[in-house]
Parts: structure tokens; sequence; C-alpha cells
């Protein structure tokens, strides 16, 4: 007598499409101002993970239920690097959301994203259109709503938005999507002004040892 033997089918849950990605400067430079800046903000709570432009597979069994926002934040998520995001094995989906949109993605970012992140439970999904191309203003914010039946998202008209998941204010400064501590008042630094901080900082450390020496001389 034979013994048959079951096999579970393998599937394969991709890490990118295969499509090259094109990118205008600004967005690049966007995307990684709010993910470093986000990175280091959080950088001591290790309950929270930022990425950007990761899949996130949303549905068990089914590779073609994937979305790449430009940027997003977990709360209750381990820092860590990750190929792709599971939601069935991370046991939740993202907090906040990021989307740098352009006339060619407004309907997926104002219509079938939109959706889909209050479907997810995103709480928080903030649209930013760096160029003005269909936006105004250029920072569009939605909050998930509370009420019965099916989760819908509710605009915040604000004009300096607060992200209470973040505990930071969103604003627009020149092309800029700017983040602030709301608590210090701070701007979040971009990479540039960051290394200007250090360089700033390193010349005075260097100037008060030069003086130390010269008052021990």
């Amino acid at each position: 007598m034979e013994t048959v033997v079951e096999t579970k089918a393998v599937i394969i849950y991709p890490e990118s499409d295969g499509k090259p990605m094109g990118e205008t400067d600004l967005h690049i430079t966007l995307l990684t101002y709010l993910r470093e800046a986000l990175l280091d903000h959080f950088r001591d709570d290790p309950q929270v993970y930022v990425a950007g432009n990761l899949f996130i597979y949303y549905e068990e069994g089914n590779p073609a239920a994937v979305v790449a926002p430009d940027v997003f934040v977990v709360r209750g998520a381990p820092q860590g690097n990750r190929r792709i995001y599971k939601l069935w094995e991370e046991g939740k989906g993202p907090d906040v959301v990021f989307e740098l949109t352009s006339r060619s993605t407004r309907l997926d970012d104002l219509g079938t994203k939109r959706v889909l992140y209050a479907m997810l439970g995103v709480t928080e999904y903030y649209i930013f259109d760096p160029f003005g191309d269909y936006l105004e203003p250029r920072l569009w914010a939605y909050r998930l709503g509370t009420g019965e039946g099916l989760a819908e998202y509710v605009r915040v008209l604000d004009e300096v938005i607060h992200s209470e998941i973040l505990g930071l204010d969103l604003f627009v400064e020149g092309d800029l999507l700017r983040l602030r501590d709301a608590r210090s008042g701070e701007k979040l630094l971009t990479p540039l002004e960051a290394q200007a901080a250090r360089r700033t900082a390193e010349a005075e450390t260097a100037r008060l040892r030069a003086e130390l020496e010269r008052l021990k001389s």
C-alpha cells in the first residue's frame, strides 16, 4: 500500500515588483528626511519600527495583497531590519503612513490607498504634494474615525497638524514637509542639517579645548 504524503505549497512573497523605481530628487529628499528623522527620533524606543518603501503583505496566502507606503511607523513592533512586513506575523499594521504624492499617483493616494489604509487600521494618514500638483494646501491629514460600521478617515484641517501617535507636529516649510517635537518645539533635522550641527559642535569642542590648553600654559 502506497503512502500519500501531502506537501504544502510554498508561497513566495517578493521583496520588490521587479519594476525600476523612478522618483524626483525632491521626493527622494523628502522620503530620506522623514525616514531618517523618525528613526533618530525613536532610536531609544525598541518597540517603534520605522520603514520606507517596504512591501507590506496584509493577507496570508495572497502575495497580490501588498502595499508599499513611502514611509510608515508601527508602535509595538520591534526595531530591526526587515525584508518585507507580514501583518499576520507582526501582529499589527502601521499606525502612521506618509505618502509623497503627485498628479500621477493621486488616484491611488486619495482613493485606493486611503480605503486600504483605513481597512488596515492605520490611525493617521498623511499625504504631501511637494510640487503642489493638485493638493491645496499641499499637506492633507486624515485620522481614523471611531464611529460605528466601517472605519473611515476624517480630514484634519488645522494649519499645523499634530500627530498624537508620533508626538510631533507636521508643517510645510518651503518645499519640505517638516517634523517638530511637540514638547520641545525643536525641528527634527534633515541629514544635511544634522551634519552641519555635528560640525558646529565639533568645532566648538575643539575651540574650548584650545582655550583650556591656553589657560593652562
